[in-house]
């Protein structure tokens, strides 16, 4: 982006006060240093960050996963995705890790597909986006025992144009889960040039 994305101004925090600290984030008021002067309170969430797959098999179907959001209060399709929680994982680790647990597969080739920031008006939660192929399953006494919201959790291959299509008709509304398909129908229709390594 040129630098674009680099401040003129140095918004420096003044003062930061947590006010709720939980496993996943944080909730804290900064405030910050304005541009002519002054400063302004902003209140917003601290995310560990998370790290999602875009698996696409030899069919070009990618796997999504139907799971029970709270927040929301229904069910989802999403991609495999998770924390980084674990101090010192690489992204890409986790994502592989998210893989096999989740949907009970490996993958050789990793790409990065795309980085959002989620919700940057109240979150620094950002979320890289992998993609994998040459997929291949988890034996089975090597398979993750999941629980919670992921013990009913449902597995589809879906082929990639009918998931950019179930974006579109509002059944997958997952903001990773559609930046994640749309960016691999994209990088597909252009050869996988745009694709940075993992």
């Amino acid at each position: 982006m040129n630098g674009a994305d680099t401040p003129a101004h140095d918004y420096r925090v003044l003062r930061r006060h947590e006010r709720f600290r939980g496993a996943v984030f944080s909730v804290v008021t900064d405030e910050v240093a304005m541009p002519g002067g002054g400063s302004a309170k902003r209140d917003y969430t601290r995310h560990v960050g998370a790290a999602a797959v875009v698996a696409l098999d030899d069919e070009s179907r990618v796997v999504l996963v139907r799971q029970y959001r709270h927040p929301v209060g229904r069910y989802l399709w999403e991609l495999p995705a998770g924390l980084l929680d674990v101090a010192g994982e690489d992204p890409a680790r986790t994502a592989a890790r998210e893989l096999a647990e989740e949907a009970d597969l490996t993958a050789q080739r990793w790409n990065l597909l795309v980085e959002i920031h989620t919700s940057p008006g109240y979150s620094d939660e950002c979320v890289r986006v992998f993609l994998a192929r040459h997929l291949a399953p988890v034996p089975d006494h090597d398979r993750y025992q999941r629980e919670h919201e992921e013990a009913d959790m449902i597995v589809r291959r879906v082929d990639l144009d009918e998931a950019v299509a179930m974006t579109f008709r509002g059944e997958i509304t997952n903001a990773i889960a559609t930046a994640g398909v749309l960016a691999a129908a994209r990088a597909r229709d252009d050869g996988w040039a745009p694709l940075r390594p993992a």
